[in-house]
Parts: C-alpha cells; structure tokens; sequence
C-alpha cells in the first residue's frame, strides 16, 4: 500500500508525503477564497471582494510558498510570492481606507 501511495504521489519518504499534504490543505485553503468571494458576491447582488478573500488569499499563498520552496520549483516560488506582495498591498489599502473613514465619521 504504501509503495503504490509513494509512487502515486511521485514521493519517497513519509516526509515527503506530509509536505505533499500540506500543499493540499493550502491549495484547498487558496482555492476557498474564491468560494468566499462568491458567496459574498451573491448576497451583495454585485461583484464584491471581502475582506476575508485576502487573508485566505495571504494564509493559502504562504502555506504554498513554503511548499514551493522545500520542491524547489522556481516558477512556483516566484508565482506565489509576487502574489503574496499583491495580497497585503491589497489589506494594507483596506485598512488605510477604513482608518480614513473613522476620521471622517468618528464615533
């Protein structure tokens, strides 16, 4: 059993094959902000991103980022990186947004 579980996972050892788990928690992760944004999509009527989309985004991205690093696949690295810097510009403009609106309308 565990000869045809490591041969069709392409992996040798039980390290291995906990790595390979936790890619899949985190692409389940990363693929579930989509989820999130379209059940808030459908309850908005509107196309709508929320908040919550982004730290899925951060929390999936960076869980697959480690990944990407212990396979060493560069194209991989550099993917998920780049979108990492995207996902916390896009919550650093949230919360700038949100701390200028408590200014406008304090209390």
């Amino acid at each position: 059993m565990q000869e045809s579980l490591f041969s069709f996972l392409s992996i040798d050892s039980w390290t291995e094959f906990w790595w390979v788990v936790l890619g899949l928690t985190a692409q389940l992760t990363f693929g579930a902000r989509f989820l999130v944004q379209w059940i808030a999509s459908e309850r908005a009527g509107r196309s709508y991103v929320p908040v919550a989309f982004w730290y899925l985004s951060i929390l999936g991205g960076a869980i697959l980022f480690a990944y990407a690093l212990y396979r060493q696949d560069v194209v991989f690295i550099i993917g998920q990186s780049t979108g990492l810097i995207v996902y916390t510009r896009n919550l650093m403009l949230i919360r700038r947004e949100a701390r200028a609106a408590a200014t406008r309308n304090p209390g």
